[in-house]
């Protein structure tokens, strides 16, 4: 390539860097993605007083434990309470309200502690339907308050639980035992030959390191396509509409014009990148949000090299592979009112294969779908990201699909140059293929 290349590079970087729409576009996506980074923290800051534990009132009931038995109300009143009086950080507190002798008369009560704003809601307990162990009914003026009734089947489960144990007579040490948690740990492990060395022996925090990779690189190769392919096409209609086309495709063969273009769109794009992994750096190292990061455990010496330079090949084939039929097409395109409906098929090839991969694909990497889509250029990109980060395939797949990939990219290239050259003169309509098919033997590439 000779400076005619770079000149039209150097045109479109400076053109787009200049461009307001696109500072502001620019500009409005890192404040987006600011707010949402520090969303949590800022409805914290509204909502602080939802973290105290709520307040749930019951019938603190005058009869002994032991005329009431194992589950008495009394009792499992009792062991609810010191449930979440032990909790570090309870939820919930339960408030007794004074047994005023009567059915009607407790539901009176506990109705006046709700409008006094002393409780939030009540807990009634009724016979077991089935088991010996109370049924609870939890009542407020909230709808679907689920929050609550979680937190209540999880503590009366535990409270079932010990109420058991103190009547069974076992140790102490028994206790312990049978309540004591199992740990089970996973490690990702390769038993066939011919693998490749992307997933052998992972641990968890390192399997979870490749999954959040795969998910960043997924967003990232889906968005650089979306966007950038779509710049590059209005870019390209856009100059041909306005006429400024025919200047430029006489100082400039059309092969380098549109090489010079998507790769100057490149540029763009990777300058965009960066500035929103700065934003995201520069919000996550926040100290309200350096803390909650903290105990996720993320530690990116977890990442695996092998998978990030697979990933980054992917990436840069995916973008040049979809960029040069983004060109291609917006070189037939006479208005950029027609445009949409002209990109809308590369358009849903692009969404086909991000969504097989975001629904189906991380799920199962290994499914046969995946395995076939990994083959297919246009959607390998996508696809055998996911296969390497998330299981192993063999070797001789990985290098069957980039060895596909680069041979898709040379054909649409070559394909696209051609149509670059008969269509970026064409104007009014849309060309017929029978046109654009004639026009294109008469350029040789």
């Amino acid at each position: 390539m000779n400076s005619s290349f770079w000149t039209v590079v150097g045109f479109t970087v400076k053109n787009k860097f200049r461009g307001k729409a696109f500072l502001i576009t620019t500009l409005i996506i890192a404040l987006i993605i600011s707010i949402g980074i520090n969303l949590p923290y800022i409805i914290s800051q509204f909502t602080s007083g939802d973290d105290e534990a709520k307040s749930i009132g019951y019938i603190a009931h005058q009869q002994q434990d032991t005329d009431e038995g194992a589950f008495g109300e009394a009792r499992i009143a009792s062991m609810l309470s010191s449930y979440y009086e032990a909790q570090e950080t309870p939820d919930l507190k339960l408030v007794p309200i004074a047994d005023t002798g009567s059915a009607e008369g407790n539901e009176e009560a506990l109705k006046q502690a709700i409008e006094a704003e002393a409780v939030k809601g009540y807990i009634q307990f009724t016979p077991g339907t089935v088991l010996p162990f109370p049924d609870v009914v939890y009542k407020s003026e909230k709808l679907m308050d689920t929050n609550v009734t979680r937190s209540l089947e999880t503590a009366l489960q535990a409270v079932k639980t010990e109420a058991v144990l103190q009547n069974s007579g076992i140790s102490q040490e028994q206790r312990t035992l049978l309540l004591s948690e199992v740990n089970v740990s996973t490690v990702q492990i390769t038993t066939s030959e011919g693998a490749g060395s992307v997933g052998q022996g992972k641990s968890a925090s390192e399997q979870a390191m490749d999954m959040g990779l795969v998910y960043v690189i997924l967003i990232l190769l889906f968005m650089a396509i979306m966007i950038t392919g779509q710049l590059i096409a209005s870019e390209i209609t856009a100059e041909k509409s306005s006429r400024v086309m025919e200047i430029l495709i006489t100082s400039v063969s059309p092969l380098k014009s549109m090489f010079g273009k998507i790769f100057g769109m490149f540029l763009v794009g990777l300058t965009q990148v960066l500035v929103y992994v700065g934003i995201i750096v520069l919000n996550m190292a926040l100290p309200h949000n350096a803390e909650p990061l903290s105990d996720l455990n993320i530690r990116l010496a977890d990442i695996n090299p092998v998978l990030l330079v697979y990933a980054l090949v992917f990436y840069l084939a995916g973008y040049f592979l979809f960029a040069t039929l983004f060109a291609a097409v917006g070189s037939i395109v006479s208005r950029t009112e027609d445009l949409g409906q002209a990109v809308l098929p590369i358009t849903m090839i692009s969404l086909a294969g991000f969504y097989i991969c975001m629904f189906g694909g991380l799920s199962n990497p290994d499914s046969m779908l995946m395995k076939v889509a990994s083959l297919i250029p246009l959607f390998s990109p996508y696809a055998m990201t996911v296969r390497l980060g998330l299981s192993d395939p063999a070797m001789w797949e990985v290098w069957t699909s980039i060895i596909l990939l680069l041979i898709a990219i040379y054909v649409a290239g070559w394909i696209s140059a051609r149509i670059y050259r008969a269509g970026v003169l064409m104007y009014g309509k849309r060309p017929s293929l029978k046109e654009l098919r004639k026009a294109m033997k008469a350029y040789k590439v």
